[in-house]
């Protein structure tokens, strides 16, 4: 028997797997059985190069539990391995400089497993004893078995073992009993060797019987040896993909399309993409790609390995050119990885734009489900932007469907303004805003379905990207003010008259503290409504984009939405209240507007008499008139809108007015909606 030490710089070597590697433990599993896959498939190999000419048994990897004795056994028949292969591969590990070692990777298990070849001695993290049993493939090889405890000294010796191939014989410590129950190793199976190319099993297949479930003879395979995503494209049909992706997501609906990775050159990469059908964005979840190297998973945590949009899709990637056992953000930082996240954008780009071009009636139809990913993707990858605007599509509110270049030659020689921008009307309800989609159609405009929560986002990509380009929401203002053709309509009120229905609408507007009214006044015909409630487009943009992206952004989000209660001047019942509240209110007024006019007149004396002197140069007594005529104008304006308050309160019209404006908007709920009700039976 010979004994010995392990050959490494360091004696802290046990330690620092047990302590380091603590956080991943559990991937001991994954490195131990792909040895085993390994040392399966070099012996396929070498039989079919005639350098191992015995039987080749079928191939497998088993995995097997004995709880009594404390055991996880990993099982090959494969190449085996001679006592002096053990002494290479296994005795002396190969790495130097212990103390940089333990500096730079004492914190990130996968680096130090991928970066010295400890995927064996990733077995000491959950093991307080493990033993080798191996017999080599090549003539007259002896079987040996090699243990150790976890510590630099380590026992090899001959042994009895009839079969090549290797057992590993895992002692679980008791801080790890975990690894030693059915449902716990299972779940690592399912999750790190569902794909590998050796079959894995794990137990019995079990069935129904006498009342209970009972072991059959039947081995259980855990993994699926030639995953869809290996084959060629040619070799599968529809079907084929549906039930890959059914084996991925048992639960989820069916894929509105799928991408086949296949490339050769200049790296080697293939894999299934499935963009999922999303019921609403709320389903939207990242990281569903599975990573894989040589059918091995490497991890479902892709975000900022695959471009950002591509971690909202389903499916696999696999490469050998991605290392196995490194960290994510090495991965990140990795060269060959960033090319392939750079060329897996190409293929899905160019993917989407075949299935585009050879079925448009299909893509259209798959649309609103499909639109979040490229809508996504324009916003987070300019490359993808740029090759999206081939088949990224504008629906309008009457359900067709354009390419950008499509829509701009639709709308621009009706929809440019004085100014020559091309404005892209849209909605983002068709229901609420009906009303002001009506009165664009009138106007031969068409209106764009912006209805999801990125599409206010695109709307600013887009302005950024297309010069002389506007997006403006159909209820962003009054329709002759959305797409000014000309010089607005004048106002044919005089400024007392204005400020008098300006003072009497807000009286009554809805006082709250998420929503501020700013009355305005247009001349918008008679035909149009006599009361419009709008928004404006940059701060309503402001406040919605902030609710996604938050940080500085969040300042709009904390300020009340703000309206504009559009009073349409040419409309007759406008007309009756101006000549209403002048008829009542004009006297009342006149001796209030005529002090403030004096007021005013001795302030703004006093202010030019002092505009060229110092502060202290300027006589108190002045100063005094100056504060006291203020004041005094204060409490006149005062008074003033409070007579016009009155007369507000008193004529139910101003009120229904407002309240028919925000009906109109879906804005009157409540008891407000109420009172609306029974002013309209008594108006009756």
């Amino acid at each position: 028997m010979q004994q010995g030490n392990i050959g490494v710089t360091s004696e802290n070597i046990f330690p620092v797997i047990k302590k380091f590697l603590y956080s991943d433990h559990e991937i001991f599993l994954r490195e131990l059985v792909s040895n085993a896959v390994d040392a399966t498939q070099k012996l396929k190999t070498l039989s079919s190069v005639g350098e191992f000419k015995g039987e080749l048994k079928d191939p497998k990897v088993s995995v097997k539990i004995d709880k009594n004795a404390g055991t996880l056994t990993i099982s090959d028949s494969g190449i085996g391995m001679t006592a002096d292969e053990i002494d290479k591969y296994i005795n002396q590990i190969a790495f130097s400089g212990a103390g940089e070692f333990l500096d730079k990777y004492k914190d990130n298990a996968n680096a130090i497993i991928g970066h010295f070849g400890l995927g064996f001695y990733s077995a000491f993290m959950v093991s307080k004893k493990v033993e080798i049993f191996t017999k080599s493939y090549k003539d007259d090889a002896k079987a040996v078995h090699w243990s150790c405890e976890g510590n630099p000294s380590f026992e090899l010796e001959e042994c009895e073992k009839s079969e090549i191939g290797t057992d590993i014989v895992l002692h679980i410590d008791d801080d790890n009993k975990e690894f030693l129950e059915k449902s716990r190793i299972q779940e690592l199976l399912n999750k790190y060797c569902k794909f590998l190319p050796v079959p894995v099993v794990f137990g019995k297949q079990t069935e129904w019987k006498d009342g209970k479930e009972q072991d059959t003879d039947k081995d259980n395979v855990i993994n699926n040896v030639a995953p869809a995503w290996i084959k060629k494209p040619a070799d599968l049909k529809e079907e084929d993909y549906s039930a890959f992706y059914r084996e991925l997501y048992p639960y989820a609906d069916e894929p509105l399309f799928h991408i086949h990775l296949n490339v050769d050159y200049p790296f080697n990469l293939t894999g299934i993409l499935y963009f999922p059908k999303v019921k609403n964005t709320i389903e939207l979840q990242k990281n569903k790609i599975q990573l894989y190297c040589n059918q091995v998973f490497v991890t479902d945590s892709v975000e900022g390995i695959v471009p950002d949009f591509l971690t909202l899709l389903h499916g696999v990637i696999d490469s050998p050119d991605i290392p196995l056992n490194v960290s994510r953000s090495y991965l990140q930082s990795d060269g060959n990885v960033k090319k392939i996240s750079a060329h897996i954008t190409k293929k899905v780009a160019d993917s989407l734009q075949d299935i585009f071009k050879n079925d448009r009636k299909q893509f259209e139809e798959k649309w609103d489900s499909l639109k979040i990913f490229i809508t996504y993707g324009m916003l987070t990858d300019d490359k993808f932007y740029d090759r999206a605007g081939a088949f990224n599509l504008f629906k309008t509110t009457d359900g067709s469907y354009y390419t950008y270049d499509e829509y701009k030659k639709l709308v621009e020689a009706n929809q440019t303004d004085k100014d020559g921008n091309v404005v892209y009307l849209y909605a983002a309800d068709t229901d609420a805003q009906y009303s002001y989609i009506e009165a664009a159609k009138a106007k031969g405009y068409s209106v764009l379905l912006f209805n999801d929560q990125l599409d206010v986002h695109l709307a600013s990509k887009l302005e950024q990207k297309n010069e002389k380009t506007r997006y403006v929401r159909v209820d962003a203002d009054t329709i002759d003010r959305l797409i000014v053709k000309e010089d607005a309509a004048k106002v044919e009120l005089t400024e007392a008259q204005q400020a008098a229905m300006t003072k009497i609408f807000s009286a009554q507007a809805p006082k709250t503290d998420k929503m501020d009214f700013i009355v305005s006044l247009n001349a918008m015909g008679a035909d149009a409504q006599p009361v419009m409630i709008t928004q404006n487009e940059w701060m309503r943009r402001m406040k919605e984009m902030s609710a996604l992206q938050g940080g500085m952004m969040g300042f709009y989000g904390s300020m009340p939405d703000s309206f504009n209660l559009v009073l349409n001047t040419d409309h007759p019942l406008i007309k009756d209240i101006v000549e209403k509240q002048a008829a009542e209110l004009d006297a009342k007024v006149a001796p209030l507007n005529d002090e403030i006019a004096a007021c005013k007149k001795q302030v703004d004396e006093l202010r030019a008499k002092h505009k060229d002197l110092k502060e202290d140069e300027k006589p108190e007594v002045e100063k005094d008139i100056i504060r006291t005529q203020e004041a005094k104008e204060s409490d006149l304006e005062k008074q003033k809108t409070e007579i016009y308050s009155q007369f507000a309160a008193s004529e139910p019209k101003v009120r229904q007015l407002i309240d028919l404006a925000l009906l109109a908007n879906n804005m009157l709920k409540g008891e407000a909606l109420s009172e609306f009700v029974k002013r309209s039976t008594s108006l009756l």
